[in-house]
């Protein structure tokens, strides 16, 4: 039952009804509203400040598993730069310090200017793209770094066999030559002695008594050790591996015998006359991947810098060769 209000009139000295107007009812009303409104924003307010929204419960479990893939590739990160840095090392100690050269182009090293696109890109990027970016680059690095510790370990093993690469590279005159006076003819274009007209000399000829001892400039297996009608004569050739082989030419008689192994300075055979030859001596050839190159660069063993300067204009001289 609604609960009737009355007020005391002092104008007609009597209880009244009390009628509320329209306009206040409706202030009310207004004022409840209001009222009820503002309570809602500083309770939703207070719950987004100290509680958090349902969106910010979202973000804040993406941060957390975007922390955790950045804490898994920064060990990525970290393990590969440690690779790497081993790897720089030696780099520096094979290829610089022993071998003088440089196994990396400047072009597959990072310039500045990629760098800053690199950058660049990365500002575009949100962050699940950065994560995903991020995780392949590593990948490809890690995948480049293995390729790369791999040839490496190829690189190491062939040092450790630099002692058989040392001893399987011509490093001595083929005949005794102490004087330096024994080169009659050298590497290059030489006039023949029998035709008269100038021709390509592969290599050097030694002028020696018959009967010398000729020595193998390097270890290595017999090729070949014999004869022809022509040519070189009585011949040996001796391969000694990555890529190296020499010929030894016009002997009077032959030590060596295919397929056996000789040493550097052991005797192959004797100084001589047999073939086209003008004259009793050792025509001398160093080959390299089956190319002629000049031998008189691979003396180093038994010449000092002075002497190797000497043998150097003696073997340039113009003039005729003996075969």
């Amino acid at each position: 039952m609604k609960k009737v209000k009355y007020f005391y009139n002092t104008h007609t000295l009597r209880y009244e009804k009390l009628e509320v107007p329209l306009r206040v009812k409706l202030l009310r009303i207004f004022a409840f509203f209001a009222t009820a409104l503002v309570t809602a924003a500083l309770i939703v307010w207070f719950g987004f400040r100290y509680i958090g929204s349902p969106n910010e419960r979202i973000l804040r479990t993406q941060l957390e598993d975007y922390r955790v893939a950045y804490s898994f590739l920064d060990k990525r990160l970290a393990l590969l730069q440690q690779r790497m840095n081993e790897l720089e090392s030696r780099d520096n100690q094979v290829y610089r310090a022993i071998f003088e050269a440089s196994p990396i182009p400047d072009s597959a090293r990072a310039k500045e200017i990629e760098k800053d696109k690199e950058n660049l890109l990365i500002q575009r990027l949100n962050d699940n793209q950065l994560v995903t970016g991020l995780a392949a680059q590593l990948s490809n690095l890690e995948n480049r770094a293995t390729v790369q510790d791999k040839s490496y370990r190829e690189i190491t093993e062939m040092i450790r066999n630099k002692e058989r690469l040392l001893a399987a590279i011509p490093a001595i005159q083929p005949v005794s030559n102490k004087n330096l006076n024994r080169i009659a003819s050298g590497y290059g274009n030489r006039i023949d002695p029998v035709y008269k007209v100038t021709k390509f000399h592969a290599g050097l000829d030694f002028t020696a008594p018959q009967g010398t001892p000729i020595y193998a400039t390097a270890d290595g297996k017999v090729k070949l050790a014999g004869t022809n009608d022509g040519g070189y004569g009585n011949h040996v050739i001796i391969d000694h591996g990555f890529g190296y082989e020499t010929l030894y030419g016009h002997m009077v008689r032959i030590k060596a015998r295919a397929g056996k192994s000789v040493k550097r300075g052991e005797v192959i055979g004797w100084v001589g006359n047999t073939g086209k030859s003008t004259g009793p001596h050792c025509h001398y050839e160093v080959h390299k991947n089956g190319n002629p190159v000049n031998p008189v660069y691979f003396f180093y063993n038994d010449l000092n810098a002075e002497q190797f300067d000497r043998l150097l204009k003696l073997a340039t001289a113009s003039n005729q060769s003996f075969d």
